[in-house]
């Protein structure tokens, strides 16, 4: 594989250039914070899962 021509895509070890901005936070959905409503919110979607997956075929029986 050849080695890039172009100055910007070089790499020279002894002229590392930063930044000029900090980069953005990253957020990550298990380091999250959530709130109460939201666990309301996917406690009443699984109760209604629940009742799909085990209710249906239960009155169908």
């Amino acid at each position: 594989m050849d080695e890039p021509t172009t100055p910007e895509g070089t790499y020279d070890p002894g002229n590392v250039s930063l930044p000029s901005r900090a980069p953005p936070l990253r957020s990550t959905a298990p380091q999250s914070p959530f709130t109460a409503g939201q666990v309301a919110t996917g406690a009443v979607v699984l109760a209604i899962g629940l009742a799909v997956v085990f209710g249906v075929p239960l009155a169908l029986a």
